[in-house]
């Protein structure tokens, strides 16, 4: 699965739960200039993740409008892995994590 994360400076907590959780390609776009609402989300993403605490209104607005279009979940969440986490798992209706053996909570959190 490819996923785009909109926001945020350093992602590396989020990127290695997305890892968990069976990405294979994090594409990650900061969006600290207004250009980034002229970008088009690649062809293959499969999710969208929003970082809100980095993000303007305007960018946020456009972001979900696109991904709406091409039928795209959207994850919204702040900036810290055990929100981020959780919002994840209930939007992409994952209970499963690479890291565990059973269909149960993680606890990498």
């Amino acid at each position: 699965m490819s996923i785009l994360v909109i926001g945020g400076d350093k992602i590396d907590a989020i990127k290695s739960i997305l890892q968990v959780f069976g990405a294979s390609s994090v594409v990650h776009w900061d969006a600290r200039k207004k250009s980034v609402c002229k970008k088009i989300i690649p062809i293959d993403i499969e999710c969208v993740v929003m970082l809100t605490s980095f993000l303007n209104h305007n960018a946020m607005k456009y972001f979900r409008s696109e991904a709406k279009k091409r039928d795209l979940p959207v994850v919204c969440s702040k900036h810290n892995s055990s929100c981020f986490y959780d919002e994840y798992k209930k939007i992409m209706g994952s209970s499963h994590c690479l890291n565990c053996e059973t269909y149960s909570d993680c606890t990498i959190k």
